[in-house]
């Protein structure tokens, strides 16, 4: 048996997950992200031996601990390098937690953690190398290869997000211009809505937020688009070209057998793959091969405890 920790900024999600891949059992306690590492570390070790407990499992029986976080992961020393949510800086969740319960710790990006969890029990199960795409305010990546998951030399590898594939109008948070994120996540598809209102263009967008633009959101833009509203589809199309080019540049570059497509806007489901597999397309270099196959993600809220717990296994 695993345990698999999702760590978020707002709850510290907690399961336990067999040796088939089955979440068992599942916990939370909200993160308190003003108090310091050392007393939230405190409250996991707490939780971890409360989730033991409650189960009447033999601290033995457990094999490993996984912990996905929201932020950049030496995959060698597995200290965190950057937290910006909690606040973390070269913090070592690793080795305070198994000083503790001397039980093998795995730690790993959030991101990461979810192509895990495709891989073992979602879209990306059956396949040995694909690339998860999570599409929310900006934009996550979690890489497959050959089965393991793969974060690059320095932790950095599936910062898929801050991929240049274009210039734009506004910088990325990280201070560069082109980064994918500011072309293909939600927050650069609100932008965009609304420079081209702000810039006089008629759109039913504006009547379905009653003229606050500020209560514009991606569900409104990809609704207006799919009634045909000339603004929305232009934002939209927009958006897929670029989230095309990057996909276009990972097969250069790995070749996966499969994208998985998650996060908030891949509720936009078959309208928005459709979109994304015919302007890949469009775009590829082989015309006469297959590219990998590009499907909408399915693993659901478990998905990051799942993915942490199989951490243990797949690193």
């Amino acid at each position: 048996m695993y345990i698999g920790i999702d760590l978020g900024g707002t709850n510290v999600g907690i399961g336990i997950v067999d040796s088939e891949n089955k979440l068992i059992f599942k916990d939370s306690i909200p993160t308190k992200r003003e108090s310091r590492f050392n007393d939230i570390i405190e409250d996991i070790i707490a939780l971890i031996s409360k989730t033991i407990n409650v189960n009447n499992i033999p601290k033995s029986h457990i094999q490993g601990i996984g912990i996905g976080i929201p932020g950049i992961v030496d995959p060698k020393s597995q200290i965190i390098i950057d937290c910006v949510n909690l606040r973390w800086n070269n913090v070592d969740i690793k080795s305070a937690i198994e000083e503790k319960l001397s039980i093998p710790v795995f730690v790993g990006n959030d991101a990461t953690v979810a192509g895990v969890a495709e891989l073992v029990v979602g879209a990306m199960k059956g396949y040995h190398t694909g690339v998860l795409l999570t599409l929310g305010t900006g934009i996550g990546g979690g890489i497959i290869i050959n089965g393991h998951v793969y974060d690059g030399f320095h932790g950095i590898g599936s910062e898929i997000g801050h991929m240049i594939v274009g210039e734009n109008y506004y910088n990325c948070n990280c201070g560069r211009n082109g980064c994918l994120e500011t072309f293909s996540s939600s927050t650069a598809i609100i932008k965009h809505a609304r420079k081209l209102i702000e810039e006089g263009n008629d759109s039913a967008i504006i009547t379905e937020v009653k003229g606050n633009l500020n209560s514009i959101d991606g569900k409104v833009i990809f609704d207006q688009a799919k009634a045909g509203d000339k603004v929305a589809c232009k934002v939209i199309g927009r958006m897929a070209n670029y989230l095309a080019i990057g996909i276009m540049n990972i097969i250069s570059i790995i070749d996966p057998e499969v994208f998985v497509i998650g996060g908030g806007l891949s509720a936009a489901g078959e309208y928005l793959i459709s979109m994304l597999r015919e302007k890949v397309s469009q775009i590829t270099y082989y015309k006469g091969m297959d590219v990998g196959k590009i499907l909408l993600s399915d693993i659901g809220n478990d998905g990051g405890i799942i993915g942490a717990a199989s951490l243990c296994k797949y690193r």
